[in-house]
């Protein structure tokens, strides 16, 4: 004889998956931006005011052309005292690093956690279509990722 099941009929089982979060969910938009024209003195007072080590230097129409940090300013305090020159006359431009590795706003968090374990960089600049739109950290990705918690990974 047949064992009849008193369980009824099951649900499909769907298994809950992770959103593919991207860069450009957690990534800081409002930035501390230079232009090439600027003087080092001014972004150095701009480090001190914002508390930053260094940021994107875009173009009127907010295309990335660099970015400037404290090392690229110590290069300018360094020449000045060889050359025996006065301090901070130099514009942005002269010294800012021209190539930039960026990272494009639709690429996924794990894609972007890759790219952070294969480099030193502790951020990159986020493009959208050659304009820069904002900036992923380390952190930013750690963060992301504990958002996650006990979701599937992909």
């Amino acid at each position: 004889m047949p064992i009849k099941s008193f369980q009824g009929p099951r649900s499909s089982s769907t298994r809950k998956v992770a959103k593919n979060i991207l860069v450009g969910d957690i990534m800081t938009k409002s930035l501390i931006l230079f232009r090439p024209k600027q003087t080092i003195h001014e972004v150095m007072k701009a480090f001190i005011k914002y508390k930053v080590s260094g940021g994107p230097v875009v173009d009127k129409h907010g295309n990335l052309m660099g970015v400037i940090s404290e090392g690229d300013c110590m290069k300018e305090i360094s020449e000045s005292r060889y050359f025996n020159m006065p301090i901070l006359d130099k514009t942005v431009y002269h010294f800012m690093t021209k190539e930039v590795e960026t990272i494009n706003v639709s690429t996924s968090i794990f894609d972007a956690a890759s790219l952070f374990s294969r480099t030193s960089r502790r951020r990159f600049p986020v493009i959208d279509n050659k304009r820069l739109v904002g900036q992923v950290s380390r952190k930013d990705i750690v963060i992301a990722a504990l958002n996650l918690k006990s979701q599937t990974w992909h």
